[in-house]
C-alpha cells in the first residue's frame, strides 16, 4: 500500500460544528478518492479524505477539495426553463416540462423514427443513471444514437484494450505503481491532472528508488521531476513507440516462451517494429537517439514496468494505435498480470469507467457485443424485451451525430450533464448545429450549451443524491446522499425514470421497462445484468462496498472481495462469443466481421498488432507555423462548470492563456503578459501570451477549460474536427495555427 502515514486534507468553511460526516467519493478526477462530505444545516460546508480509503488514505488534489462550492453556487438553477415563441428562455413547472419532452418525443418517434433522437451525456454521472440511459434508449426509445463525453476522454483506452485484449478493462492497478521499478507516462502530466496519483509516484520513488519516465511535448512540471524525459514531435507516439519496440527485441529485452504461449501477431509486430530504428525515429520525433535507447533499456531491464497514458495519447493521431503498441510492448515482455507490471490504460473522468462498463455509450451492459446474436439475446432476455427491437449496427458517436444534424436525421438532442458548447472541436461548426435541433439540457447549471436550448431541466448534483462510481482501476465505490437538493431539485435518476414512466416505455410482459425506483435498486439489477462477464459485479452490495473500502471488479463467487489485477492467468477474453467486439481494422477502422475476428484464431490469447506511422492530418506550413496543442491545469476541471464557481480554483487560473517558447515570442516581439491572436483553419482566440520553455519551439499550448460565449478565449475554436479511426476520439492534440501580436484590447482600454 502506498504511504506509510495518512494525511486527512480537508476543506471546510462553517460557524459551528459540522452536524454530520457522510461517506462518499470525490467526483473530479478518475482516481476516485474517498472522501466525507461534511453537512451543516442541511447544507455542504466541505470535505475531508478518508484516511482509510486505500487509493488516496486522506489525500485530495486542489480541483477536489474545493468541488463543494458548486453546491452553494447562488447560480444553481431552481426551476425548469422552456423557450417560448419569442425565442426567450423562461421559468416552467416541472409538469409543463417533462410533457413538453414527452410530446416531442413522442412527435419525433411517429414522424421520423427512433433516429432522429440522440443522447449525449456524460462521464460524471453514477452507474445507475448510465444504467438507465442504456436501457431507456436501446429497450424504449430504441436508438443506437447514444454517446457520453467518455468519446473525448477515454475512448481510446476502452478500444485499446479491445483490440488488444478482447474486452475493455485495464490489467494493473494502483498497488503496481508501489511496486514497480520503472514507471512509464504517456502524455499524462500527472501533477496537474491527477495530483494524488502523482504523489503517490513520488512516494514511491522516495521509498524505492523507482525510476520515472516521461514523455510529452511539454515540459511541464512532471517532466521537470522525472528521471528521464523524452519530447516527441505533436502527432509522433506511434513512432516512439515502434522505436522502443524495435530495441526491446534487437536487445533480446523480451520474454518469447510468453509470446508463443499467449498472444498472436507477433510476426507483422516484429516486421514492423524494424523499420523504426533509433535513426530514424529520431528523424520522425525529434527524441534523440541516446534517450529512445535509455528508455528501452531502463523498461526492458527492469524486474518491473508499469506505463500510464491518458489524454496525450488518446487526443492524438493514431490514438488506438499508439495505446494498443503500449499492451503490445508489455504483452512480448510478459510483464502484464503480475504485482508491479502492466499497461495502465486510464480513464480521465471520476465515473468514466461505469459508463463503459453499463452500456451507456457504444456496447451494450456487460461489455456484451450487439453483433453476436448470443450476447444480444442475454441482455434481450435480462431486460425481457423482444430481441428484434434492440438496435444493432455501428455505434454512433458525437461526431458521427453532428454530421446526422448536418444532415437533417437527428431532430432532437438530449446533452446531460455535459457542455458541448465548449468541449467539442471546431466550436463554431458545433455551436451552428445546435441551433438547428431541439435541444434539450439536462445539468444543474445554466452552461454555455444551455444558451442554445429549447428546454433546460436542472437537477441535483454531487453530494445531493446517491449511487456509485467505478475508478481508473476498476475500483467501484459509493456516494452516499449527504443533503436534500434545493429547491427540490430530481436527480439524474429519479428525471429517467420519470421520462420512461411518462412515455409508457414496457417489457415484452406488459410491465414497466424500468421497475426500480431508488439507486441501490437499479445497482441491484445491474449485478444480474454483470453476471457472468468481466465486469462481474455480482458479488457486490452497498453495504459491502462500504465497509471494504470499495471493491475491485470482477467481484463474484470465486472473487467475493474483488480481483486487484486482470490477466493473472495469462488467458484474455479473445474467444469469439466472448469477445466485447470482434474489433476494428487498425488503420481504416473498418468493422471486422465475426469471420475475420475467428480467422485471427486468438481464442483466449492476446492479440499484437504491427503499426506503421502516418503524418498528422495538418502540418506546420508558411500561413500557419505553430503546432497547435491543448490540455488541461490543476486549477480547473473540464469547462469549469463546478470548478469556476470555487473562489480559490477560479482566483488562481481566472481565464486563458496561450503558453510560447521564448525564443518563437522574441521574433514575434512579443512579451509575457501581452495579448495574442491565435488563429486556425477554423477560428481565432485572443488571450495573454506566457512564455516558457514549457512547449517547445514552434508550438502554443492553450487549456481548453476557458468557453464563456463571451470571451474569445475558448480552445476549441481552433481545433481539428477530425478523429482516430478506431475510437472516433478526436484529435485534440493535432492542428496547426500562428499567432500574432495583438493590440487591440489594449487599444480599447485607452479608448
Amino acid at each position: 500500500m502506498a504511504w506509510e502515514t495518512p494525511r486527512e486534507d480537508m476543506c471546510v468553511y462553517t460557524q459551528g460544528e459540522i452536524d454530520k460526516w457522510v461517506y462518499s467519493t470525490c467526483g473530479i478526477c478518475s482516481n476516485g478518492c474517498g472522501c466525507y462530505i461534511a453537512v451543516k444545516d442541511n447544507r455542504i460546508v466541505g470535505i475531508k479524505g478518508n484516511v482509510r480509503y486505500p487509493v488516496n488514505r486522506g489525500r485530495l488534489g486542489p480541483k477536489g477539495e474545493n468541488q463543494w462550492w458548486a453546491n452553494n453556487s447562488l447560480d444553481r438553477l431552481t426551476r425548469p426553463l422552456i423557450r417560448n415563441r419569442s425565442g426567450t428562455l423562461v421559468p416552467a413547472s416541472w409538469n409543463d416540462a417533462l410533457s413538453l419532452l414527452v410530446e416531442k418525443t413522442k412527435e419525433l418517434l411517429s414522424a421520423h423514427g427512433p433516429e432522429s433522437i440522440a443522447v449525449y451525456h456524460s462521464g460524471q454521472l453514477y452507474l445507475e443513471e448510465y444504467y438507465t440511459i442504456a436501457k431507456i434508449t436501446r429497450a424504449g426509445l430504441r436508438t443506437h444514437h447514444v454517446d457520453a463525453n467518455t468519446r473525448l476522454c477515454t475512448a481510446t483506452a476502452e478500444w485499446s484494450l479491445i483490440q488488444s485484449f478482447g474486452a475493455d478493462g485495464p490489467p494493473a492497478c494502483l498497488d503496481d505503481l508501489d511496486v514497480a521499478e520503472v514507471i512509464v507516462f504517456i502524455g499524462r502530466n500527472s501533477n496537474e491532472t491527477n495530483t494524488v496519483l502523482w504523489e503517490r509516484v513520488l512516494d514511491a520513488r522516495r521509498k524505492r528508488g523507482t525510476k520515472i519516465v516521461e514523455i510529452d511535448p511539454r515540459l511541464d512540471i512532471s517532466q521537470k521531476m522525472a528521471d528521464l524525459s523524452l519530447r516527441p514531435k505533436s502527432g509522433t507516439n506511434v513512432a516512439v513507440l515502434n522505436g522502443l519496440i524495435h530495441l526491446l527485441i534487437a536487445n533480446g529485452w523480451i520474454d518469447r516462451g510468453y509470446i508463443e504461449r499467449y498472444t498472436v501477431g507477433y510476426e507483422q509486430l516484429e516486421r514492423t517494429a524494424a523499420r523504426y530504428t533509433p535513426e530514424v525515429v529520431e528523424q520522425i520525433t525529434g527524441v534523440p537517439e541516446r534517450d529512445l535507447r535509455t528508455c528501452a533499456e531502463w523498461i526492458g531491464t527492469s524486474k518491473t514496468t508499469v506505463t500510464v497514458l491518458l489524454q496525450g495519447v488518446y487526443q492524438s493521431m493514431d490514438a488506438t494505435a499508439a495505446a494498443s503498441l503500449v499492451n503490445s510492448m508489455h504483452l512480448i515482455m510478459g510483464k502484464i498480470g503480475k504485482p508491479g507490471s502492466g499497461p495502465f490504460q486510464h480513464a480521465g473522468q471520476p465515473s468514466s469507467m461505469s459508463n463503459r462498463e453499463v452500456g451507456g455509450a457504444g456496447f451494450y451492459p456487460g461489455y456484451r457485443n450487439d453483433e453476436n446474436p448470443k450476447h444480444l439475446q442475454e441482455i434481450a432476455d435480462l431486460w425481457n424485451v423482444d430481441v428484434e427491437t434492440l438496435p444493432v449496427g455501428p455505434q454512433t458517436h458525437v461526431m458521427e451525430m453532428l454530421r446526422l444534424i448536418e444532415e437533417g436525421h437527428i431532430r432532437m438532442f438530449w446533452v446531460i450533464a455535459t457542455n458541448p458548447a465548449v468541449s467539442l472541436p471546431n466550436r463554431k461548426r458545433v455551436i451552428e448545429l445546435l441551433k438547428q435541433v431541439f435541444l434539450v439540457v439536462q445539468d444543474p447549471f445554466f452552461n454555455e450549451t444551455a444558451e442554445f436550448a429549447d428546454l433546460v431541466l436542472p437537477v441535483a448534483l454531487w453530494g445531493e443524491k446517491e449511487g456509485t462510481m467505478t475508478n481508473l482501476e476498476r475500483r467501484v465505490n459509493v456516494l452516499r446522499k449527504a443533503v436534500d437538493p434545493p429547491f427540490g431539485l430530481p436527480s439524474d435518476l429519479e428525471l429517467l425514470i420519470e421520462f420512461s414512466r411518462r412515455m409508457g416505455f414496457r417489457d415484452r410482459s406488459g410491465r414497466p421497462l424500468i421497475t426500480y425506483r431508488t439507486p441501490e435498486e437499479a445497482f441491484n439489477e445491474w449485478r444480474l445484468v454483470s453476471k457472468g462477464r468481466p465486469c462481474d459485479m455480482s458479488g457486490m452490495t452497498y453495504e459491502k462496498i462500504e465497509r471494504l473500502g470499495g471493491i475491485q471488479w470482477p467481484c463474484n463467487e470465486q472473487y467475493p472481495e474483488g480481483k486487484k489485477r486482470l490477466y493473472t492467468d495469462n488467458v484474455f477474453p479473445t474467444a469469439v462469443d466472448e469477445a466485447e467486439s470482434y474489433g476494428r481494422d487498425m488503420r481504416t477502422g473498418r468493422a471486422r466481421t465475426r469471420e475475420e475476428f475467428a480467422a485471427i484464431d486468438a481464442n483466449g490469447r492476446a492479440i499484437l498488432y504491427g503499426i506503421d506511422w502516418s503524418p498528422p492530418l495538418e502540418w506546420p506550413d508558411r500561413e500557419y507555423p505553430f503546432w497547435l496543442n491543448t490540455g488541461r491545469n490543476v486549477f480547473h476541471w473540464h469547462t469549469r462548470t463546478k470548478t469556476g464557481r470555487a473562489p480559490l480554483l477560479q482566483l488562481s487560473a481566472p481565464e486563458g492563456y496561450a503558453e510560447i517558447h521564448p525564443d518563437d515570442a522574441a521574433r514575434l516581439q512579443i512579451q509575457m503578459g501581452d495579448w495574442v491572436r491565435v488563429s486556425s483553419r477554423r477560428g481565432e482566440v485572443i488571450v495573454r501570451a506566457r512564455l516558457t520553455d514549457s512547449v517547445l519551439p514552434g508550438m502554443v499550448f492553450l487549456p481548453f477549460h476557458y468557453g464563456s460565449l463571451l470571451e474569445q478565449e475558448a480552445a476549441n475554436e481552433l481545433t481539428l474536427d477530425t478523429w482516430d479511426q478506431v475510437s472516433k476520439q478526436p484529435h485534440f492534440k493535432n492542428g496547426v495555427c500562428k499567432v500574432e501580436k495583438w493590440l487591440g484590447r489594449e487599444q480599447d482600454r485607452d479608448e
